[in-house]
Parts: C-alpha cells; structure tokens; sequence
C-alpha cells in the first residue's frame, strides 16, 4: 500500500481593484502634494497699489505679485507633510496606515482651510506683502486673486479623499512583516507540522511488531 500523497492548499487572493493598487494611490497622493506645492510657487494674488505710495516707480509695475506661500505659508508645509505620508504609506503595516491616513487627512483640511482664507480675505492675505514693499500697514488697496488658491483648494479636498481610500485599499497590499514570509516558504514532502507528526507514527509501529516477535527491521 503506497504512501499517501501530500495535498497542498492553496489560496487565491481577490482580484485588487484598480483604485486598491499600491503603486496607483500612492502616485495619486504624490502628484496631489506636489500640485498643491506647486500653487503655493505661483501668484496667488496681485495687488493694484496706489503709485503715490511708493513712487513713480509702482506705475510702470502691474501690481505687486503675492506668491502662494507668502500668502497662506502654511500650505507649502502642509503639502510636504501631505507627501511625506503618501510615500510612507506604501510600507508602512496596518496599524500605520491609520496613523499615516489620519495625518494625511489633517493635512488635506489644514491646505484647503488656508486656501479657503485667502479666498475669503485677500486683503487681510496680502497685508505682509504689502507692508513689506510700501512700509505701509492697513493701506486700501485693490486685490485681485488668480486661479491657484481655488486649484489648491481642489487639489487638497481629492488629496483628503485618497487618504481616505488607503485603510480600505491595504486589504488587498500584501504584508511585509517576517511572520507572513516565513509561513509561506514550502518544506518538503508538506507542512512542518505534518512532517513532525509522522515520527510518532512510525515507532508505534516497530514497538506492535516487537511484541508480536517480528524483526523491526
């Protein structure tokens, strides 16, 4: 009677949805943070300054040029934060993700919350400029605000919501942990486990055939 044959299980991963790849959602929260970063390198605001303030000189200049991280500095940290944890998210494990996820999100609220206050008051936005190029403080001037703050505030809102898409999406990541590589490397001849238990069996067998006076051998 010949010996029986090792069965070996295996199991079939679900198919990963095409917005759950790794290597997608983490391009997708990269290229959100360096677009909110890149707003934050462009003029946010222009502001028409009175030439009697600062000279004949301001007449031949159109307006005084805000940049975005002068205007809402905060955003230009933020979106580095906002990357940094995209990046980290790739191999970070389960209980990492939530904290990189919570981070993100965080993030994402404090940019479109700055953006949105520029939006609101960019007076009160362009007053450091302001007083920085005039000396001049409380002057009232006209502002005019440019596309970035509003591109800012629509690249933070999809950059929250791809934070929110990592926790479901690390179901379907595979694990780098130590424990996972070493129960799915094969042995010989089946699992450990079974190996191990056949020792057992076979000297049961030579202690029956002992007593019955047959040669073990």
């Amino acid at each position: 009677m010949g010996e029986p044959e090792a069965t070996v299980k295996t199991t079939t991963r679900p198919a990963v949805p095409g917005w759950a790849r790794k290597s997608t959602l983490v391009v997708v929260i990269a290229a959100l943070a360096l677009a909110v970063f890149g707003t934050t390198t462009q003029t946010w605001l222009t502001v028409h300054l009175d030439p009697t303030q600062l000279g004949a000189a301001v007449a031949s200049q159109d307006g005084l040029q805000v940049q975005g991280s002068k205007a809402a500095t905060t955003v230009t940290a933020l979106a580095l934060v906002a990357l940094a944890g995209g990046l980290a998210a790739s191999i970070a494990g389960r209980v990492a993700r939530w904290v990189i996820t919570a981070i993100i999100l965080l993030a994402a609220a404090g940019i479109v919350a700055a953006a949105a206050v520029v939006l609101a008051d960019p007076l009160s936005a362009a007053q450091g400029s302001i007083a920085a190029a005039t000396g001049i403080s409380g002057s009232n001037v006209q502002v005019d605000v440019t596309v970035f703050p509003v591109l800012a505030v629509v690249a933070g809102s999809l950059l929250g919501i791809c934070a929110l898409a990592i926790v479901p999406a690390g179901r379907y990541w595979k694990s780098r942990t130590k424990y996972d590589a070493a129960a799915a490397v094969p042995t010989a001849g089946g699992t450990a486990a079974g190996g191990a238990a056949a020792a057992p069996t076979d000297e049961i067998d030579s202690w029956d055939r002992l007593s019955r006076g047959d040669d073990p051998t």
